[in-house]
């Protein structure tokens, strides 16, 4: 194979390799939306992502929701407060800086997003069930390379 078919081949791998990401970030979406009007159906998918980050950190502030997910503070300060509205958020005040609220999930959010990632889990686990313990670390090792990109 000569070195132009072989650049050609990577190509069209690559191509189809977006492809395949594509529609899985739009079943991701999907998902997202979901989940979120499982949780509360007033709840939008950018509110369930931070409302699902706040929960496994354990804690975190809107000025670190924001460098996260890269989004407008103004966005995060709207879902925030409508967590809060919600009653799916707790907020104090931060111990070293005054200035500060430390964001919780509240015990009702945790309890909720406990039985969706069971859930999740499961879907997971039935889509790859074909796949072996190597094949799934080298998708993991794709994925941490794309995001570290």
């Amino acid at each position: 194979m000569s070195a132009q078919q072989a650049a050609d081949e990577l190509d069209e791998q690559l191509a189809e390799f977006q492809s395949q990401l594509n529609l899985m970030f739009a079943k991701a979406r999907t998902l997202w939306k979901e989940s979120a009007a499982r949780v509360h159906p007033e709840l939008q998918p950018a509110g369930y992502k931070l409302l699902t980050f706040i929960a496994r950190s354990g804690g975190t502030n809107a000025h670190q929701l924001s460098e996260c997910f890269e989004m407008d503070k103004s966005v995060v300060s709207r879902q925030v407060r409508m967590l809060e509205e919600l009653g799916l958020l707790e907020s104090r005040a931060d111990e070293r800086d005054g200035r500060l609220r430390v964001l919780t999930a509240a015990p009702r959010a945790l309890e909720m997003l406990a039985a969706l990632r069971a859930d999740h889990a499961e879907r997971m686990r039935s889509a790859m069930i074909g796949l072996t313990p190597a094949e799934i670390e080298v998708a993991s090792k794709v994925f941490r390379v794309l995001a570290e990109a």
